[in-house]
């Protein structure tokens, strides 16, 4: 192990944040550089448990205690080699992932868990800085040609899988940039895209090729995919919105988070000069408590909003792990983001009842009520009703599934009882030689399963081809996480 009594003797300890009003100026990560000697102290306070449950929290069998060990022994290049040896993206999960590891780490039954994330995202940035992310060229060509659709993490790690063990892997986009979430969904002050840029450089030079603004179904039909490829992954997401059909869902200003946030990071891009859709001068409601929502509130900060305030018809969570969250579950509790910690207000337990407009179309105010829970679910208390001034509103309520018009309905891929697209052990759809990875097969997740998901799907499409067990595949479709 690193240190024996570290985890006695070294308190945790997290980088800070950016001061608020230095931060919400710009769109550069919030967090301070964290000094070396400092992060391998953290580093140290791993116990190399016997039965390390960070494994156990992390869909991707992270080898936490190993790489923790490597460095505090000051071992940079091995350690990015064990980090690697489990996740293609590191540098993503680092800055996205909400750490299920950490929710499980022995260190955290009765003290606070190491800081795994930390580390992690120091190893990868010191790597990438002295040299040692290389493209990793495919020893061998197979002749096997398979197309990946949706270049989001999950996509990211099956074409990189494939292209690295000889195929000629294809990755379809019908954004115009490549990335999915990672690119347009993720705001730019939570992950900037250098991060994604110099990692999808690896990928084109492994072999990888991205083909933008292709709508597969529609600017490739499903026959030419069938035909040109001798395997198909879909990874597009569950890209379906959950909406909120209440009176004045049509007013203007009532937009979608994810019509709000592509926007934004289009700006940083430098498509727009300021975004279609903005909040400069307006009281901002957001309505869903989640991290989508989270990043449209740290959005609308930096444009410029006169408040903004995000609505949430749970409960507010308790403070400290509840027993309905036992060690090692990722806990329900409140947390502190960063864009709560820059303004703004959260009101828990209330519902919106409608949106109300102006003369003109455009919303001015939303009517919510607070809610308990009944027999029937959500209740209204009688007398709670009130009005909230609000000319820019965006649904983050989450996501319903994937868009079966189209690619989907055109395969004829069968569906599963939550309305993903159902898969085999071997991450194949109903359809022979049609893949399903992240999102679309899953339902709405982490970033980390998505990344275990792409791995575990080129486990299966690589079997399918060449009958060969080379390719690691930690998880199988039917695994849901503890979280």
């Amino acid at each position: 192990m690193a240190d024996p009594k570290g985890f006695m003797t070294t308190p945790r300890e997290t980088p800070q944040r950016r001061p608020v009003d230095v931060r919400i100026k710009d769109w550069r990560e919030v967090y301070l550089e964290f000094e070396q000697s400092r992060l391998q102290k953290q580093a140290g306070r791993c116990m190399d448990c016997g039965i390390p449950f960070c494994h156990q929290g992390c869909p991707l069998g992270n080898l936490i205690p190993e790489w923790n060990d490597l460095v505090w022994r000051d071992d940079w290049q091995e350690a990015v080699e064990r980090l690697h040896a489990t996740n293609n993206f590191p540098e993503f999960t680092g800055t996205l992932c909400p750490a299920p590891c950490e929710a499980a780490c022995v260190v955290g039954i009765n003290g606070d868990p190491v800081s795994i994330k930390q580390v992690e995202i120091t190893i990868i940035d010191k790597a990438w800085d002295a040299g040692l992310v290389r493209p990793q060229l495919p020893r061998t060509r197979t002749g096997k040609k398979v197309a990946v659709v949706g270049s989001g993490p999950a996509g990211l790690a099956a074409a990189q899988q494939l292209t690295r063990v000889g195929h000629s892997v294809v990755v379809y986009e019908r954004a115009d940039r490549v990335g999915g979430l990672l690119r347009y969904g993720i705001p730019e002050f939570k992950m900037e895209k250098r991060r994604l840029d110099r990692r999808l450089g690896q990928m084109r030079a492994e072999g990888t090729e991205f083909r933008t603004g292709v709508n597969v179904g529609v600017d490739v039909t499903t026959e030419q995919l069938r035909a040109d490829y001798d395997a198909v992954v879909l990874a597009g997401g569950a890209t379906q919105p959950r909406d909120l059909p209440i009176p004045g869902r049509e007013l203007d200003g009532v937009h979608q988070a994810m019509e709000y946030l592509p926007l934004a990071n289009k700006v940083q891009e430098g498509d727009f000069e300021q975004s279609p859709i903005h909040a400069e001068g307006k009281h901002v409601v957001v309505i869903g408590g989640g991290d989508t929502g989270a990043d449209c509130v740290g959005t609308a900060h930096r444009q410029g909003a006169v408040s903004v305030t995000q609505l949430e018809i749970m409960p507010m969570p308790p403070k400290s792990r509840s027993e309905q969250h036992p060690w090692p579950t990722y806990p329900v509790i409140y947390r502190v983001s960063s864009a709560h910690e820059e303004g703004g207000e959260r009101l828990y337990s209330v519902s919106t009842q409608e949106f109300l407009g102006d003369d003109e179309g455009r919303v001015r105010a939303l009517r919510l009520v607070e809610v308990r829970r009944g027999d029937s679910g959500f209740e209204p208390v009688p007398g709670t009703e009130r009005e909230l001034p609000a000319q820019l509103v965006l649904l983050a309520m989450g996501f319903v599934g994937p868009e079966r018009k189209g690619l989907l309905e055109d395969l004829g891929v069968e569906f599963d009882e939550r309305g993903n697209v159902a898969r085999d052990e071997n991450f194949m759809s109903s359809v022979e030689g049609v893949f399903a990875a992240g999102d679309m097969g899953r339902g709405q997740s982490l970033i980390v399963w998505a990344i275990s998901e792409g791995r575990a799907a080129a486990a299966g499409v690589d079997r399918y081809l060449t009958g060969r067990d080379i390719l690691p595949a930690p998880i199988a479709p039917t695994d849901r996480p503890l979280s």
